[in-house]
């Protein structure tokens, strides 16, 4: 059966819009917006051989794609209200684009969020998602508001899905148990979109971490003007695969400090609200998990198991420089 563009915009990616005013079908949508609310608005981009491989669950893709867009709102302590989709496929598979749009749909309706517009072509595999969320406009979560002394923390897990595309690529080897747990990390990562909403009056500073803990951290301590000291051990400890996985502790700091694809977020708050962030770790069965503290010095400090200072050789993800 042929499928054209709109048969098949019409088949896999049009429903009734839950906040729009009006959404897929039309030369544009219409969102409105509550007063006193930002509209925060991030967009990313997955192409095929360079963010996912050939053989991913499509699935797993179309969770993906929308997830590591909420991760952005989640970083802003926004709430997901809508996203467009722009898709290039280099032919119309009815069966791939149905596991791609139930991924993908899944997601959405976790996050009340609707699909209200988009494009499509024919080209190599390329998926790229605008999101739009709302957060008050006293309470947006921003890189630039860390403080001298606030407590660095991260959200969940780090360095799993690093671990999983170096055993792709060949360069690590595990057992079969570790890397199916690290490929699902990869795959299908959750974005913290319910503690970026709790973070708000808490937090300082926020990013998400996509591509490694220290280049993201990088940007909050350049917002911000400030330094930080982090201790590698409590960052090493955060890995789920840490203690199965048959690494050296080298290579372990590596995957958990620069690895990338995350989706985890990073986030400083004052030592004041350290139980009020135990809470909403506790509440939400999110691990948090308090790495370091922000400095006056504009410098990032790693620490080893001593407490003393170790060199950083840690580069992080850079589409232009990472192989």
């Amino acid at each position: 059966m042929f499928m054209g563009e709109f048969d098949l915009i019409e088949t896999f990616f049009k429903r009734p819009p839950r906040h729009a005013t009006l959404g897929v079908g039309d030369d544009c949508a219409l969102l409105s917006i509550q007063s006193g609310q930002h509209l925060a608005i991030s967009s990313d981009m997955l192409v095929e051989g360079r963010h996912f491989l050939s053989t991913v669950n499509p699935a797993r893709l179309g969770h993906k794609a929308l997830a590591v867009n909420l991760s952005d709102l989640a970083a802003c302590g926004a709430m997901p209200k809508a996203f467009m989709l722009s898709l290039a496929l280099p032919e119309v598979q009815p069966q791939w684009l149905s596991e791609f749009s139930k991924g993908m749909w899944a997601l959405a309706d976790t996050h009340q969020c609707d699909l209200i517009g988009g494009d499509t072509t024919r080209g190599p595999l390329n998926i790229c998602i605008t999101v739009l969320g709302e957060v008050p406009q006293a309470l947006a979560l921003l890189r630039s508001g860390a403080k001298v002394d606030d407590d660095i923390y991260v959200s969940g897990h780090l360095g799993d899905a690093r671990l999983a595309l170096e055993v792709f690529r060949g360069t690590l080897s595990v057992p079969q148990a570790v890397f199916d747990i690290a490929r699902l990390r990869m795959d299908q990562p959750t974005p913290r979109v319910a503690l970026g909403l709790a973070l708000r009056g808490l937090a300082h500073s926020a990013v998400d971490v996509s591509d490694g803990l220290l280049g993201d951290l990088q940007h909050i301590l350049k917002a911000s003007g400030v330094g930080a000291k982090i201790d590698t051990q409590q960052v090493l400890s955060t890995m789920l695969c840490a203690a199965t996985s048959g690494l050296t502790e080298e290579q372990l700091l590596r995957l958990t400090l620069a690895g990338g694809d995350d989706y985890e977020l990073v986030f400083t708050a004052p030592e004041i609200h350290r139980q009020a962030v135990a809470a909403v770790s506790a509440s939400l069965a999110t691990p948090v998990r308090r790495i370091g503290k922000i400095t006056a010095h504009p410098s990032l400090t790693l620490l080893d198991s001593h407490g003393q200072p170790m060199l950083n050789s840690f580069e992080s993800f850079d589409h232009f420089k990472t192989p």
